[in-house]
């Protein structure tokens, strides 16, 4: 574990010399060519890192840590690297990291075998199960690009990102399992390939799940006097995965520049023709051994539970690569924080694998709380293996952080809740307390302090610095560090557009926010959930936390709906803790109280609706548009991230049903005589 430095020199040394910085923070990585050239700024749309270098990123995850001859300080060839644990199937597994290695050499082998190169792109469209990680590493060890989508995804999603990324090998699975529901996968696959205008794809592979029926695929026919091969008849050749991999060689690491794209991963709720995120391998790895270090404070041998899916970023960074790149054990979770089988499935997988840094949405600690509002189940467990555990995805609310500190972890008090703030594009946290340098003080609400390498500014709508205490923009001064985006996919004028040109000279996030007086940084949503008030700009962030701090509230969605006079007036929708009965003219009522007592008379809650769930993705964020869509009576498209398409049907019946477009603060609407029960 790296000695303890003070937080403050870290981060201004790191804006003054990035280069000195990232020079030193590259030494935790191994290459085949070291950088003698660290940063080039005078790349174009975004600065280079380590230009001249090259490296394998599946050999600094694996191969060095078995052999032990390298940077890292001993061999860990016995050490586990990757645990399984599936709530789904009851099933355990454990490989090590000689065994991983096998693993990934061997399904390398198989796909060089098929003619997959460096260079060429694979989909990976799989459940969570250890054959993504394998995929994903096999990749990155012959210099594949891969593209990982969300394991159960449309057809029409699915197909968008083949003909955007235009793979010669797609990878799946006989199916994914959910509580109380199966989803087969071939036929979404077969369906996507023909909706897709691409024919690149020429193989997919199938691994199958004993939880499904076997498919047989029918053996490639070679060519004859008259009749051509399979390859060149059939658009794509089937196969399943362990006859691919039977007999394969295993295939050695093949380096490729630091620059060279390691991965595409397409942003979620995108419509129209989606934005893929490009990563390179050199900056890849080494800021993400560096924030495993440094903001996690995980080293060798220790135990990290991202828990997440590999069809997301934070599975990309936190499940696959960090952990492995600095010798960690990483954990793969097949299951839900609730309902698999209960609300302590989270704190079983937290004393039975000794996790030492949990990585959570707030959203399902939401879930949690709502099924299990005392922690009882949790206090069935021994969490005293448990470092931190930390938030993203979503703002953590101040009740749901109140509820995880003295609540949860009440016995705990060494264990801090840190919430932390990033997003898929820039691949490793902006903002975030940072426990293996300096552990600071925690702050409700806020997602820390920026993170070394990120100038974090807050703009106003001309670009100028706002005052301390100011909501604006929040932006990220140029060059961006090691680790973000290198681009999108063969979509330079949409990356330049999308991000770029708001703010000459700075990333646009998209997100707004506030710094305090001490350089915390307070996220409060996306800039297009701001509630423009007679005049006065809200946050709908500020006003959901005043709202989650009631004690009936399990969770909760502001939204602002037009009106003629006002601009926008703000309308909550609420889910109700399990158990707790509330009269609705009294519950809206404490809740239009709490809000304007937190933020100002000018903060009316329009209305306050109880619903029985909020329409999700599957990485646990709130659909606020499409709720503001609803709300407003706009047409709307059921989102392909949506994690259940049945909570929108519900929620629109019962927005018809409350109609909090005709409420009047003044003469509280009761939309139910009896009291609320929660479902």
């Amino acid at each position: 574990m790296n000695a303890k430095h003070d937080y403050r020199p870290v981060y201004q040394t790191s804006l003054v010399d990035p280069a000195e910085f990232w020079s030193s923070a590259a030494e935790a990585i191994d290459w085949e060519v070291a950088p003698t050239q660290i940063v080039d700024t005078m790349a174009r749309p975004v600065t280079r890192w380590f230009p001249d270098a090259r490296l394998n990123t599946s050999f600094n995850a694996l191969d060095r840590h078995v052999h032990g001859d390298t940077a890292i300080e001993e061999g860990r060839a016995n050490q586990p690297a990757l645990i399984y644990d599936s709530a789904m199937t009851g099933t355990r597994g454990v490989f090590t990291y000689a065994e991983l290695l096998e693993e990934v050499s061997r399904f390398a082998g198989a796909m060089v075998r098929l003619g997959v190169t460096k260079g060429d792109r694979v989909i990976i469209y799989l459940p969570m199960i250890p054959e993504a990680v394998i995929a994903m590493l096999a990749c990155a060890r012959i210099g594949a690009v891969h593209s990982v989508v969300f394991g159960g995804f449309a057809a029409p999603e699915l197909a968008a990102r083949i003909d955007d990324a235009e793979p010669v090998l797609i990878i799946t699975a006989s199916g994914g399992l959910e509580p109380g529901r199966r989803i087969d996968y071939p036929p979404i696959v077969l369906h996507a390939l023909d909706l897709a205008e691409s024919s690149a794809p020429r193989n997919v592979i199938v691994k199958q799940r004993a939880q499904f029926p076997t498919i047989h695929f029918p053996a490639p026919q070679a060519a004859t006097e008259s009749l051509p091969s399979s390859a060149h008849t059939v658009a794509a050749q089937w196969l399943d995965w362990e006859d691919a991999v039977r007999d394969a060689p295993l295939a050695d690491p093949v380096p490729v520049d630091a620059t060279d794209p390691l991965y595409i991963l397409y942003t979620s709720g995108t419509t129209g023709k989606p934005k893929g995120v490009v990563r390179d391998n050199g900056g890849h790895a080494v800021a993400l051994a560096w924030s495993m270090r440094n903001i996690y404070d995980v080293g060798p041998g220790q135990v990290m539970w991202a828990a997440s899916d590999v069809g997301w970023v934070v599975g990309h960074s936190y499940i696959v690569y960090a952990p492995l790149l600095v010798g960690a054990t990483t954990l793969l979770y097949e299951g839900k924080p609730v309902g698999t089988p209960d609300a302590g499935a989270y704190w079983r997988v937290v004393a039975e694998h000794q996790v030492r840094v949990l990585f959570t949405a707030p959203t399902a600690l939401r879930a949690i709380r709502k099924a299990d509002a005392d922690a009882t189940l949790a206090r069935g467990y021994d969490l005293s293996s448990l470092r931190a555990l930390f938030c993203a995805g979503e703002r953590l609310d101040p009740a749901t952080y109140e509820w995880a500190t003295e609540t949860l972890l009440a016995d705990r008090p060494e264990c801090p809740v840190v919430d932390h703030w990033w997003q898929t594009e820039t691949g490793w946290p902006i903002c975030a307390n940072p426990l293996g340098l300096q552990q600071l003080p925690i702050k409700a609400g806020s997602a820390s302090v920026p993170v070394p390498g990120f100038r974090l500014r807050v703009l106003d709508a001309e670009g100028n610095p706002v005052a301390a205490g100011t909501e604006g923009n929040i932006v990220i001064g140029l060059p961006m560090p090691p680790g973000t985006l290198t681009g999108l996919w063969r979509a330079e004028d949409r990356f330049v557009r999308s991000y770029m040109s708001a703010f000459p000279g700075h990333y646009l996030t998209g997100d707004s926010g506030y710094f305090d007086d001490d350089g915390y940084l307070f996220v409060l949503g996306r800039s297009d959930d701001v509630i423009n008030m007679a005049g006065h700009r809200l946050s709908a962030g500020s006003i959901e936390a005043a709202i989650a701090g009631h004690a009936a509230i399990a969770e909760c969605a502001v939204i602002g709906l037009p009106d003629e006079l006002k601009g926008q007036r703000p309308i909550a929708y609420v889910v109700l803790k399990s158990g707790v009965e509330i009269n609705p003219t009294q519950l809206r009522d404490e809740l239009i109280e709490r809000v304007r007592e937190q933020i100002g008379a000018i903060a009316t809650l329009h209305d306050a609706v109880v619903v029985s769930a909020l329409p999700k993705t599957r990485s646990g964020k709130i659909l606020r548009k499409t709720i503001r869509q609803i709300t407003a009576g706009d047409t709307y498209e059921i989102p392909s991230t949506i994690e259940d398409p049945s909570v929108l049907a519900a929620l629109e019946q019962q927005i018809a049903e409350a109609d909090p477009q005709s409420a009047d603060t003044d003469t509280p609407l009761t939309p139910n005589a009896d009291p609320v029960a929660p479902s």
